[in-house]
């Protein structure tokens, strides 16, 4: 009896040892985490134009949030390209 308990307690032992060996793995999302990071500097490294910066402070002024500010800002932005676009053309 005694060499049969044995073996089961270290069968057991031997089991939640192997288990602390497998968490000490790196995670496969940190990988995974860089490329994002990345994606979201070069997406903040890109310049805002004149047009977008005053498209903003009108929906701040309006107090506009989530689907509405991008609808007004949307909006605004091609009303702004439009409107350069035009003026020259008048002038002439």
């Amino acid at each position: 009896m005694k060499i049969s308990s044995l073996a089961t307690v270290t069968a057991l032992a031997s089991a939640l040892l192997i288990g602390g060996a497998f968490a000490q793995t790196a995670a496969p999302a940190a990988k995974d985490a860089a490329p994002k990071a990345d994606a979201k500097m070069a997406k903040e490294a890109k310049p805002r134009t004149a047009e977008s910066l005053e498209c903003s402070k009108e929906a701040d002024a309006k107090g506009l949030h989530g689907k509405e500010r991008k609808k007004f800002r949307s909006e605004c932005k091609k009303n702004a390209a439009g409107g350069a676009a035009a003026a020259p053309a008048a002038t002439k």
